[in-house]
């Protein structure tokens, strides 16, 4: 991606524990991310969290079987990510999905023009 100033951020809610087979669901979806070539992603770890079923997701002192939410964060062109999204049709364990439009500042080394 070259660096423009308007830009999309998809978000990915998911838990630690949602899994594609064998490997992390979130590591899956920022490796499709990397292969589709898009600008950039980025898994974050929540402390706490709930999504649909309501059911809390929080860490608990002493509780190994934590499983925390995650949100992964993924910026490109809107067309980018929209091509994108299909890709992700067949994992299961992805809650809420949102497009929120951003101003990108720097991309890299390389600062993006300001519109006139």
């Amino acid at each position: 991606m070259k660096a423009p100033t308007q830009a999309v951020l998809l978000r990915l809610y998911t838990d630690e524990d949602a899994m594609f087979g064998d490997r992390s669901l979130v590591e899956v979806i920022v490796q499709r991310a990397r292969e589709a070539r898009l600008a950039g992603a980025t898994a974050l770890r929540g402390q706490m969290g709930f999504g649909e079923s309501a059911r809390l997701h929080a860490h608990q002192l002493f509780d190994l079987g934590s499983n925390l939410p995650v949100v992964i964060e993924i910026v490109d062109e809107e067309a980018s990510l929209r091509a994108f999204l299909p890709t992700l049709n067949d994992l299961r364990g992805i809650g809420l999905v949102t497009f929120e439009k951003v101003e990108v500042l720097r991309y890299g080394g390389h600062h993006a023009e300001p519109h006139a």
